[in-house]
């Protein structure tokens, strides 16, 4: 998901997301609205190797006909298969292996789709469903922060449609497993639009027919994200090229923009390559090279599409000087679509490590000014109010609801929380447990890696395994905790104490830099064993604490700035009233 410190107010945003969730309440079944409910067992019971996946998307009515046949492996002896999809939908017919099932022996009274098999399936035997349905799909009342489609008209007249159901989950647009796990293997995706409209999909393009005024897009995508899965429809026309890699692949890149924007997606398609260059340079290998990496120009903000990227921040370029949307969308194949949550609880995995990307492509293009000014951006929005992480179960409403759960702290925070890693344990073991986070091994290379399933537990042990040391305290305080420890400096007789205050009183032995004299002085590591440290200090010396910015802690003025901010902001609006 897209928020930005630079663009879009965190009130704003927060503000939406509840009006949106209050406004679909009435119309989505709980199943529905929330994304990453525990599964049914026979959902676990099940790996999911293929979804066939056919659409048509019908503007002149704002409706969708599907066609999905799935294919599952059992784990277990099976007796029912057990799908997510949206109630609202018409369900014309239930196939099981071939043949069709009367309707007694599914329901789907809340959104959860429970098919009887004809007769078990043992483990290791396989199981093909298809189930063809119809209807007005869920409007997006605010994509993509509300899920759903968006009918849309492009600036020449023609329909313009887009699908993003991050929030609420992928059986608002097709049968599925809805969870983090319920990642197919395998997905044929067949797009039906009226001609001439062009559907890009994701993955590999593997044809197009067109007949009797009805085009059909095919797509092949592999282990794609179960949100990910989209529908874009437009008038489009296509910039297309290649990316030599380091690792001595060539990916195919692509953009999908609107009729009339042919300058402006130029400059856009320029930026791509200089992106590549920086993931595969500082994390890795780009996780789909041989699919390709494609971007669809949306009526939406923005969303992290498997190889076909939403874009609509209408090639907008920030004070940085670059495309912060394009950047945070693109960062999620690596940190979403490779390496996936295994549950929302650790969605800071994905918002957290690609929040962190803008600041440190910036460090790339620039270096240190435009690095630390970004960082200060996102310093001045966190709340602090929840934990990143609880250790238990959530789903993706109770994440990004910013009155109950983590909001865009696990974006802000997630980022902030890994400079300050990174200044702890150096660049060498950091971003090598990026990379093991991400693919699972310290030398990746296309052909010798897979999207994965990580957690925050794995990437704990990750960084302690590579350092040799136990950094549990660092985690248990700013993953665990939602206060950020104070730095507490006192003056005493031969100098100054230093202390740390964790919440909780937890162990926090940070070790803390400390300036002494002016701009030009001394700068000296304390250690902070136990928590506490000194330094020797002649009086009326000045100091400063923590000159280089490693650290993320507790400093009242940001508490102050907001308060503020929010105050004035109320005035002016009674004022308006």
């Amino acid at each position: 998901m897209s928020p930005s410190p630079w663009l879009i107010s965190v009130s704003s945003l927060a503000l939406s997301i509840a009006l949106a969730a209050s406004a679909q309440a009435a119309e989505l079944s709980p199943l529905n609205r929330d994304s990453g409910l525990p599964r049914a067992p026979e959902q676990e019971a099940v790996a999911f190797e293929h979804a066939d996946l056919s659409f048509k998307v019908i503007p002149a009515t704002r409706s969708l006909e599907g066609d999905a046949r799935l294919t599952f492996k059992a784990k277990a002896p099976l007796t029912a298969v057990v799908l997510d999809l949206d109630r609202n939908y018409s369900v014309a017919r239930v196939e099981v292996d071939g043949q069709a099932v009367p309707a007694s022996a599914w329901s789907n009274p809340e959104g959860r789709m429970r098919i009887a098999l004809p007769q078990p399936v043992a483990a290791d035997g396989r199981v093909i469903v298809r189930v063809v349905y119809s209807g007005k799909p869920h409007v997006a009342t605010r994509a993509p922060w509300d899920g759903g489609f968006v009918w849309a008209k492009a600036p020449t007249g023609e329909p313009w449609v887009a699908s993003a159901v991050q929030g609420e989950g992928c059986d608002l647009l097709w049968p599925c497993i809805d969870h983090p796990q319920g990642e197919p293997a395998l997905v044929d995706e067949h797009i039906t639009v009226p001609a001439p409209l062009v559907a890009p999909g994701n993955g590999v393009a593997v044809g197009m027919d067109e007949r009797d005024g009805w085009r059909t897009y095919h797509w092949r995508a592999r282990d794609p994200d179960t949100y990910a899965i989209t529908l874009n429809v437009g008038p489009y026309q296509a910039i297309t090229g290649q990316y030599r890699s380091r690792y001595g692949n060539t990916v195919p890149l692509a953009f999908w923009h609107l009729k009339g924007n042919e300058d402006k997606a130029k400059g856009l398609f320029d930026e791509f390559s200089r992106m590549l260059e920086f993931f595969e340079a500082v994390i890795g290998p780009y996780p789909f090279g041989d699919e390709k990496m494609g971007v669809v120009e949306t009526p939406h903000l923005g969303m992290e599409h498997q190889t076909i990227n939403a874009y609509g921040n209408d090639y907008k370029k920030d004070k940085y000087g670059y495309d912060w949307l394009l950047q945070h969308e693109f960062s999620h194949e690596w940190f979403g679509n490779q390496l996936t949550n295994a549950d929302w609880d650790d969605m800071w995995l994905h918002e957290g490590f690609g929040s962190y990307m803008q600041p440190l492509y910036l460090q790339f293009l620039r270096g240190q000014m435009d690095y630390h000014a970004a960082l200060l951006d996102q310093r001045a929005a966190l709340t602090n109010k929840v934990p990143i992480v609880l250790g238990r179960t959530r789903t993706e409403e109770a994440v990004y609801n910013r009155e109950q759960g983590s909001g865009l702290d696990i974006y802000y925070k997630g980022s902030l929380m890994l400079h300050t890693l990174r200044g702890l344990i150096g660049d060498a073991a950091f971003f090598d447990s990026i990379r093991q986070l991400v693919y699972g091994t310290s030398t990746p290379r296309p052909g010798n890696f897979e999207p994965r399933y990580g957690t925050t537990r794995e990437y704990i042990d990750i960084v302690n395994r590579l350092t040799g040391k136990d950094y549990g305290w660092f985690f248990d305080v700013y993953l665990y905790k939602a206060a950020l420890p104070e730095l507490i400096a006192e003056r005493d007789a031969t100098g100054l104490a230093l202390r740390w205050k964790a919440p909780d009183d937890l162990p926090f032995p940070m070790p803390v830099q400390v300036r002494l004299g002016g701009n030009d002085g001394k700068v000296v590591d304390v250690p902070m064993r136990g928590g506490q440290g000194h330094v020797d200090l002649p009086a009326g010396t000045p100091y400063t604490l923590d000159p280089d910015s490693r650290l993320l802690r507790e400093e009242p003025r940001f508490a102050a700035a907001q308060k503020d901010a929010a105050a004035r902001k109320q005035a002016a609006e009674k004022k308006a009233k």
